[in-house]
């Protein structure tokens, strides 16, 4: 149900809104098991987005690296 274009930010907001229904109780357990897996597909969305941003900057600094060893 995640989107696939839900961007970083937008994920991270929704995810910090699950949780604050959830730790303010007075749920169903359907509605909270629902909140539960949104939660989980948003953490995931935000894992993804890490992830990414995590390569790119590993990429970056190798590159930066091979110009300082052949400079």
């Amino acid at each position: 149900m995640t989107e696939p274009t839900l961007g970083y930010e937008a994920a991270r907001d929704e995810l910090a809104d699950v949780v604050r229904k959830l730790e303010a109780g007075g749920l169903s357990l359907e509605d909270s098991l629902a909140l539960w897996e949104r939660g989980e597909a948003l953490a995931k969305v935000c894992e993804g987005h890490l992830a990414g941003a995590r390569q790119r900057v590993e990429t970056a600094l190798a590159v930066v690296e091979e110009d300082v060893a052949e400079g």
